[in-house]
């Protein structure tokens, strides 16, 4: 059998590399595209050679990880890095089956005589194909410490649990989420036209951003876009894409982690079980699901359900929520839980585009609030009782006390019926250290000066909560510089 001859391997190189020939003017893919508000701190982290580890990009598929490589590519030939001592590598691309990193690396190396204590940047893009991966590229940061190496990867399930597992002291891992609204927003230039900011003074938090909306029925018709499609970058920017969403996110996002990464990563035998356990779990995004009915309506063992739902969640397709009660106290033996998409357009990939005015929409609008959440990385809880519910409830301090609670609506009726509120009153009146005034979102209507039953509310469209989430934690992500990097 013929192996790869190294002259094919150092032409693709060379055709992956396009830098090397063509210096410091050439071209490279991405550059016009705009840039993640991760770009800044994701970039001073690979600036940073006095942390010697490698740096593991991870998050669900077509969220921009590979374009972000390219953009810090770029950005490090426009401040004067030699384009040669510059290596990309996608680990997808077929010749490199069954290589080893060290020999890639080495081809490199020989090709334009680097030494040991060159200063280098190396990147490995879908690093989840190379088998023990972790293993190589620990190796690696151990023998190369002068070299940069940054490693990106789809199958997350993969990645966390690897680099826990080998690459203590050795990496530093980013998420890379989906778009945030406020993000889409400013990619399709309707920003500020759509919103507008306030700089607010208070004793309580200082100087403050307040945001409002310019036109609530134009920024509601864009939330309902950016449910449809708009987590995902290259559907903002692709006409064709944006026709047909299900054929773009579903065959080349959900299928390939289905089918393909997650079976292989854990020796699932049962395809269409995990495939019919996503589906469920997808059409029930933003609402409460049992253990006890997914194992009736599918016929699966509780156990393996679990199992499978750990993966899905490792893989950046869902998020679970834990439930509390009325009292803020979690369960022992959690059998009831909210699933959300990490990505609302995954829904309507799945089962059609929605419209305003859909019975989706208030499941899916929680979805969204959720999905902006993930890029705080706060510990979110539901609490339902059986006279109630309230969908979004912060728990802080030692004795995990209730700090901050807010009912997602898509809908004015709340503020017009004001016994709809009756169940945050009642958890106010459990739990009576939650700040108020409790946040209410709804479709149109905002008003900050709301009383009922000596409770304070807060109304705020869920277009405009949405954007303010995303605005806000995405400017903390922005300033923040590299993340601290894990020992």
């Amino acid at each position: 059998m013929l192996e790869i001859a190294q002259k094919d391997i150092t032409a693709r190189l060379q055709f992956d590399n396009p830098w090397w020939e063509s210096g410091r003017l050439g071209r490279i893919a991405f550059q016009n595209d705009p840039r993640r508000k991760y770009f800044k701190p994701f970039f001073t982290g690979v600036n940073d050679r006095s942390v010697k580890r490698a740096i593991v990009v991870m998050g669900p598929r077509r969220v921009g990880k590979t374009v972000m490589v390219y953009h810090c590519i770029k950005e490090l030939i426009v401040k004067g890095t030699d384009p040669k001592r510059i290596l990309y590598v996608s680990l997808e691309t077929p010749i490199y089956t069954g290589l080893s990193l060290e020999k890639i690396l080495g081809i490199f190396q020989e090709l334009f005589s680097h030494k040991r204590d060159s200063e280098l940047f190396v990147f490995f893009d879908e690093i989840q194909y190379l088998r023990q991966w972790e293993v190589h590229l620990k190796s690696l940061v151990d023998s190369y410490p002068e070299y940069k190496f940054i490693a990106t990867g789809s199958a997350a399930a993969a990645l966390r649990l690897k680099s826990n597992e080998s690459g203590a002291g050795r990496f530093s891992d980013y998420v890379l989420p989906p778009l945030t609204f406020a993000e889409y927003l400013a990619f399709i230039g309707r920003e500020s036209e759509l919103i507008g900011e306030e700089l607010v003074h208070s004793e309580e938090v200082g100087t403050s951003i307040q945001y409002s909306a310019k036109n609530i029925e134009a920024l509601n018709d864009e939330f309902v876009n950016y449910l449809n499609y708009g987590g995902y970058p290259e559907a903002v920017f692709s006409e064709t894409i944006r026709k047909d969403p299900g054929q773009y996110i579903k065959s080349d996002i959900i299928d390939k982690v289905l089918l393909r990464d997650l079976p292989s990563l854990y020796g699932i035998s049962d395809i269409q079980e995990l495939n019919r356990l996503f589906t469920t779990l997808a059409y029930n995004t933003g609402n409460e699901v049992s253990l006890e009915a997914l194992a009736k309506s599918s016929g699966v063992a509780k156990n393996t359900i679990r199992r499978y739902i750990e993966y899905l969640e490792a893989a950046f397709l869902i998020k679970v929520v834990e439930r509390i009660d009325q009292n803020a106290k979690r369960f022992k033996r959690a059998m009831s839980f909210k699933v959300y998409l990490t990505n609302p357009s995954m829904r309507a990939a799945l089962f059609g585009q929605v419209g305003a005015d859909s019975d989706a929409m208030g499941a899916l609008t929680e979805t969204a609030i959720y999905s902006q959440w993930q890029h705080g990385g706060l510990q979110l809880y539901y609490a339902r009782w059986a006279a109630g519910e309230v969908d979004i409830v912060s728990l802080s301090g030692t004795e995990q006390k209730p700090a901050w609670a807010v009912e997602v609506k898509w809908s004015d009726r709340p503020y017009q019926s004001r016994g709809e509120l009756e169940n945050c009153v009642e958890f106010v009146r459990l739990n009576p250290r939650v700040k108020q005034p409790i946040l209410i979102t709804s479709r149109t209507v905002s008003d900050s000066s709301v009383e009922y039953k000596g409770v304070r509310f807060t109304f705020r469209p869920s277009s405009l909560y949405a954007y303010m989430l995303g605005a806000n934690l995405l400017r903390d992500v922005e300033n923040s510089g590299a993340k601290k990097h894990r020992g």
